[in-house]
């Protein structure tokens, strides 16, 4: 059984890859991503869209219950994306990831060779 705690930084999680504005944070594409978005003269719209329409959480992918990893292919490479819960500064994690007034999340989409 999934505690209340873990559906409400589940919940979350997946406004913030949603682009809600309410959940607070910022979103990143690594070199990796830049680069195989620009050889295949593409913008990162689609990226964007992937990521927040991924719905396939299973045991493998998220023990933990908290929507916070996924992976998916895009132009043949393995691509992953990872939600970081942190304080309000970045300077450290955040002890309350349910709590927006001090949580701030960090999305990040890579190449799995990235990781």
């Amino acid at each position: 059984m999934v505690s209340a705690t873990v559906q409400r930084i589940a919940e979350l999680n997946d406004r913030f890859r949603r682009c809600d504005p309410s959940v607070p944070g910022m979103r990143f594409l690594t070199a990796g991503i830049i680069e195989l978005l620009k050889r295949n003269k593409v913008d990162g719209d689609e990226i964007v869209q992937i990521v927040s329409e991924f719905n396939v959480f299973t045991e493998d992918n998220d023990p933990h219950g908290e929507h916070d990893f996924g992976t998916f292919e895009y132009f043949g490479e393995a691509c992953f994306w990872k939600i970081d819960c942190y304080n309000n500064d970045y300077s450290m994690g955040s002890d309350d990831p349910t709590d927006l007034s001090r949580t701030k999340r960090v999305l990040t989409v890579m190449l799995a060779e990235e990781w």
